[in-house]
């Protein structure tokens, strides 16, 4: 017997481009929402034509657009044009949400504000997305994870080792992380909106996300404290949490912050007990004056043994360490399938993906359908919306509407 998922009956706007806002009304969408994807008819969303920047993996599925629009319906609206516009206002009169991360100048000119929207439909939940926030004098600024989450955050820089550039960050690393704090406000609100029937507006920013990620050492600056910038492989602060490479070439993360008592087990799992007692390594202040000595013997004894071999040792001395996956290494993780992390899907271009980061028992999220073609479903969303057939039709006719054949 199918169970009704929580959200069913909530009918999304998702009226934003890549990546974190549509990511959250992803999210949304799992979980039963109706998510309705408003495009520019001819061009669509530019996620759609993400897959061929450079910093993506080529493949001939545009992965890309079929992760961040599962399951959503496209409507091909002109915003620009009156009668578009116009259009999407009954839309938003029928909405339970609607999700944008538009500049704010371009929602200004569009009309997209939440003071814009909000008489349209007193239970409207408004949730904004912008790179630095809507206050201050970089609001208007365009900002996107790797600029507004990693690098003005400090974390690009406290990534990197001392005497290297700032570290670098992935595509929509950032993105996908503030996608869940979005989700979160949202169901906030939509809670809010129970108890009092009233609508209102949550916004988050890639800023503030990025800050929140780095909290330890942003709390610490805020207090004027500081560390300097961690120092190389072959001197850490400290040898029990550091990277070691492995006889086969792999590495693996060692963390051992309650060193005392993991020390022994440690010096045990790889075959040197007498470390358990030398005078050098005693006790943890030692240890960490001494961290590039014990470092260079962590690297012969990690190197005399493969990746495999040291997982096991290890995890049989319950140590808290990790290997270090190569990208390669994920499809094949049984751990992420185990977790739910990694899902089947009902796609058939992209028949495993991943899911959104939780779980909620009792109800399973809705499997990974395609995304949607450009216009898909728009004549289908306006008619449920109340266009008559004679005002679809002209819509289509003067430009304002446009209506895709299929996926």
């Amino acid at each position: 017997m199918s169970v009704e998922l929580p959200l069913s009956g909530i009918k999304v706007l998702d009226v934003s481009t890549y990546i974190a806002a549509p990511a959250a009304a992803v999210v949304l969408g799992d979980y039963g929402a109706d998510v309705i994807k408003v495009e520019q008819p001819g061009e669509g969303d530019p996620n759609r034509a993400m897959v061929s920047v450079a910093s993506y993996p080529k493949s001939p599925v545009n992965y890309p657009w079929q992760m961040d629009a599962r399951n959503k319906r496209s409507v091909a609206l002109d915003l620009k044009h009156q009668a578009g516009r116009a259009a999407l206002d009954r839309l938003i009169r029928t909405g339970d949400v609607l999700v944008t991360n538009f500049p704010l100048p371009v929602r200004e000119r569009l009309r997209l504000r939440h003071a814009d929207v909000a008489p349209l439909n007193d239970r409207l939940i408004y949730a904004s997305l912008t790179g630095y926030g809507e206050e201050g004098p970089d609001r208007d600024q365009a900002g996107f994870d790797s600029t507004a989450y990693f690098a003005r955050s400090g974390l690009m820089d406290q990534l990197r080792y001392d005497g290297q550039p700032p570290h670098f960050s992935l595509p929509a690393q950032g993105d996908r992380a503030t996608a869940m704090s979005l989700v979160a406000a949202i169901m906030m609100a939509l809670y809010w909106r129970e108890r009092t029937g009233r609508g209102t507006a949550v916004s988050t920013s890639l800023l503030a996300n990025g800050l929140w990620s780095n909290g330890v050492y942003a709390q610490a600056a805020l207090l004027g404290a500081f560390l300097p910038l961690r120092p190389p492989r072959e001197r850490p602060r400290s040898a029990l949490a550091n990277l070691y490479r492995t006889g086969d070439g792999r590495w693996l993360q060692l963390s051992l912050p309650l060193e005392d008592v993991m020390w022994p087990r440690l010096c045990r799992a790889i075959g040197r007990p007498e470390l358990e007692t030398d005078a050098r390594f005693a006790d943890t202040p030692s240890r960490r004056a001494r961290s590039a000595e014990l470092t260079a013997i962590l690297d012969a004894v990690f190197a005399s043994g493969t990746a495999a071999d040291w997982a096991e040792r290890l995890k049989a001395a319950k140590l808290t360490f990790a290997p270090i996956n190569r990208i390669e290494d994920v499809a094949g993780d049984a751990q992420a399938v185990a977790a739910g992390a990694i899902v089947e899907s009902a796609n058939p271009e992209m028949p495993r993906t991943l899911a959104a980061p939780f779980r909620l028992t009792g109800a399973a999220p809705r499997p990974a359908g395609p995304a949607p073609g450009l216009g898909e479903h728009t004549e289908e969303v306006l008619r449920e919306t109340g266009f008559s057939a004679a005002e679809i039709a002209e819509l289509m006719r003067s430009g304002a509407a446009a209506a895709g054949a299929g996926r």
